[in-house]
């Protein structure tokens, strides 16, 4: 999901300044959320510490395969909403990405608006979807392949939806970039159908464990109805 330097260039960028302001607004809704339900500040501030350091992790360590106008990444976005909540999660995600723009990737960094829309604008999404298609009295640990399955989808289409979006505002509509979008999406397709049976493995785990997965460092929902 992190769309190539020059594929947004000069002037153009400052629409991504615009995107990551929004975005951004987002993300303090959501935590600010986490705050009123989900255990207050030490929660919120130890489950962002946890989530910035695993996205680190997953951008630095887990399989990246360079497809068209980006790359095709394991993010882990829906598992890490079902763990630690949506508010940590924007948290982690907005930091991770930014660790490893400083220390890793500084070529990146002109691009960290685009990419942080990427990420956190579908976070959104299906953090609005999680309250729909999850009923209030069932826990994550229980969630359905159908339920996960749905939640990964979306996450995956819409980072594929805003990859697209950058790549054709930065470099127009030619056959050679409409092929490019064309096979990075397609790749994501593999994400796909691997991210919900990970889901569905974590949960399990959480599950079996309980007495390790449970308290301020987890979701409160992982174990726990809403009602």
């Amino acid at each position: 999901m992190h769309i190539e330097p020059g594929v947004v260039n000069g002037a153009k960028l400052i629409l991504s300044y615009a995107t990551a302001a929004g975005a951004s607004a987002l993300a303090v809704k959501m935590a600010a959320s986490s705050l009123r339900l989900n255990g207050g500040i030490p929660a919120l501030a130890i489950r962002s510490l946890v989530t910035t350091a695993l996205v680190f992790c997953f951008f630095e360590i887990l399989p990246k395969y360079p497809v068209g106008v980006s790359e095709v990444h394991f993010i882990l976005g829906s598992t890490l909403l079902l763990l630690f909540g949506a508010g940590a999660t924007s948290i982690g995600l907005a930091f991770g990405l930014l660790l490893q723009g400083l220390l890793v990737s500084p070529f990146d960094l002109p691009q960290y608006g685009i990419n942080i829309t990427t990420l956190l604008v579908p976070l959104w999404g299906i953090h609005l979807l999680a309250k729909k298609i999850i009923p209030e009295k069932t826990a994550y640990v229980d969630v359905s392949y159908w339920q996960a399955l749905a939640l990964s989808t979306t996450y995956q289409v819409g980072i594929v939806a805003w990859v697209a979006f950058w790549a054709f505002y930065g470099q127009g509509f030619s056959a050679e970039n409409l092929a490019a979008v064309g096979s990075f999406g397609f790749a994501y397709a593999v994400v796909i159908l691997l991210e919900p049976l990970f889901d569905l493995g974590v949960l399990a785990f959480a599950k079996i464990f309980h007495k390790y997965s449970s308290g301020p460092l987890f979701n409160n929902r992982l174990h726990r109805p809403a009602v």
